[in-house]
């Protein structure tokens, strides 16, 4: 410890602390503009400038590290005036008109506070104004200089978009584009004006509605990362989100869509008041009657049909304590286990391959191993379109250092900043893993000691893996046999070195068993139970990783228990038996819909006929359903062909409960507004349904906090998970008491299963799915950066602005071959439909392979996809589809 007298009093201080941060510790402030805790320190103001040591030359705080004995001044007469002298030189070319009117900009306070007012004698410049942004207002009116719109684009986001151009007086910061922002390489983070001192960049938001009357703390609806943001609202109507900076994940970041894409929430098309669909059309009705009829309806079909005719879909956009309540639902209420969400059509094949290996279907690591890591391996994931906050902080580490190897059939930004790129053909993951494996054992590069220890089944996977030579893997994968073995070496060398995965790897028909060959690589490698290391999914929506923990699975109970393990615990808890006859998942019950086994379907936050593949097939099955209840904010896809009830329920900003994140953190979700309308949270729709069916005795719930202490009691690795304790930043579960700090790191000395894992022997099946002379190209589909799945909320943003429709991205050289040019219209076809959308001509995908999103229903991407499953889970094959292109002629 360090001890050190500042202003007369003696304090002590751990080693390595600025001035700065010691002044902070012990709420001294004084001023600062060019400083932000996010980046490095630069001292270019000059304001946090204090008296050290007795020395005549004053020291810049937040760039000088105390020291043993130091005597700090920071507020003498000399030290003021010097601060007053720089802040002049800062104020005589700055509008005052800003300064009364933003009065809580961190220039505009100091301004005040040492009464420079009438020393601002500037004037705005209208060609120093930039609105192409739809979010962001440029006025460098208003810049002073500080650079901290260059800093922060550079060491948080790694966008470099804002730069400083000419020397001097002539001194100009400008976007890479020498033009405007929106023709520049800025993805609307927001960054830049969070961090702004003065307004010269501002959401334009604040500008339309006003500042901020009232600030409330929560969790992000989108992406599964699980960014924390501050709410900004104003007469009852959100106006800003900023990011809270003492966040774990996000850790003072957000992206386009977590900062900007809130407009949703007020959209004139919302539907705001329950419906009911009579003789074709929809009516409006009363709570009371939606609720009464949506009770008789299910009441008449489980008399007539049985059980097993009725199932429920809980939804990756509600809480923990919403799913957890659908799935009891289904259980107590339906008496079935007809119970699922779009874990299936995601994820559902991480959980089974991790579960089965591992015994935990969840991320072993945090994403603090990010910066840990000396390797990244990124397969089948974009994490800087599709978890853009996670995105950033590998590429900061890549810029400093730790080693990429980027497996992907496209080119995308991350290849940028990687060792290596892998680009293998779509639907070749077993065989270019494989392979890997097959050169870190032949390169005799495997972990000894911990195959020893924790590791089984090692000869039988020797021999196994001996004939997925890399030469032979180049073949059908087309990676050259060289980038393999280097590949090889990286990982098993370069450690630790940590795996992330996304839909690149589940999305397919061996998609169980990709996530299993990507489990042996680091179990061959010691890789797993370290920092740094592990295998961790990037979970696609914001509580889908929640949605299937609560139960939302036919074959599982809250926990991820099996039903037969865990029936006793939670039949004594809910005072009512389990089901115990099989429960059908999503695509099953789609199965037997077609076959006129299965009558009702319950849909909470879910659009299946515009989101589940073979959208076709989908149809058939709805059309044949006697009774489908839609539970959303707008009337989408299945709602308006298929709806019978429509059930408006109320966004995450205006409700309370929790989200658990692809590292398994549960963080709190705080109502910042009054729900709109009638809307209602999805708890409070789950329980009045549940009264109305006779069975308000298990759903007396008065709230989320309520619900979740149930959770607690049968699900006993997060029963140290209390509301109090997730007040900031959340835990990590396991956590099975509350004096347990959470766990960071799976598997550190065991597993689940026990002492050691066993490799798995995973041989290729040949795709389903494959080019011929008729459909001459592979359909590889994905999110992008500025849409979000089904749109249902981004498309109701100026996100559209960004990024409108969907696209269709082919090579140069296919482009050029098809005589087909840039944003042209044309029409794909599978061996299952058609859709039209425009073109994209891009390097970033091989010739012979296409990338389309899928964002928007008039194109309804997924009537192109086939019917081709994951053998252990029904995951659909999404990212592998035969098609050819033909020119649009609009009929």
């Amino acid at each position: 410890m360090l001890q050190i007298a500042i202003n007369g009093q003696l304090h002590r201080f751990q080693e390595r602390l600025t001035i700065l941060d010691a002044l902070r510790f012990v709420k001294i402030e004084i001023p600062t503009l060019c400083y932000d805790e996010r980046m490095k320190p630069l001292g270019g103001c000059r304001l946090c400038i204090v008296k050290a040591n007795g020395s005549p030359h004053p020291v810049i705080a937040c760039s000088t590290q105390i020291s043993d004995g130091m005597v700090i001044e920071t507020h003498t007469h000399e030290i003021e005036q010097l601060r007053r002298s720089l802040l002049q030189l800062l104020a005589h070319r700055y509008p005052a008109d800003f300064v009364r009117e933003f009065p809580d900009k961190e220039f505009h306070r100091l301004i005040r506070a040492y009464g420079l007012e009438e020393e601002c004698t500037g004037k705005t410049s209208p060609e120093l104004i930039d609105e192409s942004n739809p979010y962001i207002r440029v006025d460098m009116s208003q810049c002073i200089y500080c650079y901290r719109c260059v800093r922060i684009c550079e060491e948080m986001q790694g966008q470099f978009v804002w730069k400083i151009w000419n020397r001097g007086d002539a001194v100009r910061i400008l976007p890479d584009s020498e033009t405007n922002l929106r023709e520049s390489s800025c993805v609307s983070c927001g960054a830049c004006v969070d961090t702004c001192p003065t307004g010269a960049l501002e959401d334009k938001s604040v500008l339309s509605l006003g500042a901020a009357s009232n600030w409330t703390r929560t969790t992000c609806a989108y992406c599964g990362t699980g960014c924390e943001m501050n709410v900004g609202t104003r007469e009852g109507q959100i106006v800003v989100i900023r990011p809270v900076q003492d966040a774990p994940v996000s850790r003072g970041h957000l992206c386009s869509k977590g900062r900007y894409a809130f407009d949703f929430v007020h959209a004139q098309d919302r539907v705001t008041h329950p419906m009911i669909r009579v003789n074709g059309s929809w009516q409006p009705a009363s709570w009371d009657e939606a609720i009464s009829f949506a009770a008789g309806a299910l009441g008449r079909i489980v008399a007539r049909h049985g059980s097993a005719s009725v199932g429920v879909l809980g939804s990756a956009r509600a809480t923990n304590e919403e799913n957890y309540l659908a799935q009891k639902f289904a259980r107590t209420v339906l008496e079935t286990n007809n119970v699922d969400c779009c874990a299936r059509v995601c994820h559902a094949p991480t959980a089974a391959a991790m579960k089965l290996m591992l015994g935990a279907g969840a991320a072993t690591n945090s994403f603090d191993d990010i910066e840990r890591a000396r390797t990244i391996l990124i397969c089948g994931a974009n994490p800087t379109e599709n978890h853009p906050i996670l995105g950033a902080r590998i590429k900061q580490a890549a810029l400093n250092g730790t080693r990429l190897i980027v497996i992907d059939p496209r080119k995308i930004e991350l290849t940028r900043y990687a060792a290596l790129h892998l680009q293998l053909r779509p639907g070749m993951n077993i065989p270019l893993l494989n392979a890997i494996a097959c050169a870190i054992l032949e390169e005799d590069i495997q972990d000894e000691e911990f195959l020893n220890e924790r590791v089984s089944q090692f000869q039988e996977f020797r021999h196994f893996i001996q004939e997925w030579t890399p030469e032979r893997a180049a073949l059908l994968c087309g990676v050259e046999a060289r980038k393999i073995r280097e590949a090889a070496h990286i990982y098993a060398r370069e450690k630790p070195a940590m795996c992330i995965h996304g839909l690149g790897v589940t999305e397919h028909i061996q998609g169980t068993e990709g996530v299993m060959c990507l489990v042996n690589l680091a179990l061959l490698t010691g890789n797993i139970g370290k920092p740094g290391t592990g295998i961790n999914p990037l979970r696609g929506q914001n509580n889908v990783q929640g949605a299937a923990h609560m139960g939302c699975d036919p074959g599982t109970l809250t926990g991820s228990i099996p039903i037969k393990e865990g029936s006793d615990l939670f039949a004594t808890v809910w005072q009512r038996p389990i089901p115990t006859q099989q429960g059908l998942n999503l695509l099953e019950m789609m199965d037997a819909a077609e076959e006129g086994h299965f009558k009702a379907l319950w849909a909470i936050g879910y659009d299946i006929f515009l989101t589940n593949a073979d959208a076709h097939a989908t149809r058939r099955a709805l059309s044949r359903l006697e009774l489908v209840i839609v539970q959303d904010m707008f009337m989408n896809e299945t709602a308006k062909e298929f709806g019978s009830i429509f059930l408006p329920a109320a966004s995450s900003f205006e409700k309370t409960g929790t989200f658990m994140n692809a590292e398994r953190r549960i963080q709190r979700v705080r109502k910042a507004i009054e729900p709109v309308g009638g809307s209602r949270p999805d708890w409070e729709i789950i329980c009045d349904l549940a009264r109305a069916m006779g069975k308000g005795d298990l759903f007396s719930f008065r709230s989320p906090e309520e619900i979740w202490n149930e959770i607690r009691s049968v699900w006993k690795a997060g029963a140290g998970i209390n509301y109090e304790r997730m007040e900031y930043g959340g835990l990590q579960w396991p956590c099975p008491a509350e004096d347990h700090p959470g766990t960071q790191i799976l598997h550190k000395t065991t597993f689940s299963t026990g002492t050691q894992a066993a490799l798995r022997l995973v041989d290729y099946k040949v795709p389903e799915e494959s080019a011929d002379d008729e459909y001459p190209f592979i359909l590889n589909t994905g999110r992008t950066l500025y849409q979000f799945n089904a749109g249902t909320m981004t498309a109701r943003t100026p996100n559209s602005l960004l990024c409108g429709g969907d696209f269709l991205d082919i090579s140069t050289q296919d482009a050029q071959r098809l005589e087909l040019f840039e944003s042209e219209l044309v029409r794909v076809r599978s061996r299952y439909g058609e859709a039209v959308l425009p073109i994209r001509i891009t390097d970033s995908v091989a010739p012979g392979e296409l990338f389309a999103s899928f964002h928007t229903p008039h194109v309804f991407l997924n009537f192109l996809t086939g019917p081709h499953r994951d053998k252990f889970v029904d995951t659909p094959e999404y990212k592998l589809t035969a098609v050819r292109i033909e020119r649009y002629s609009g009929l």
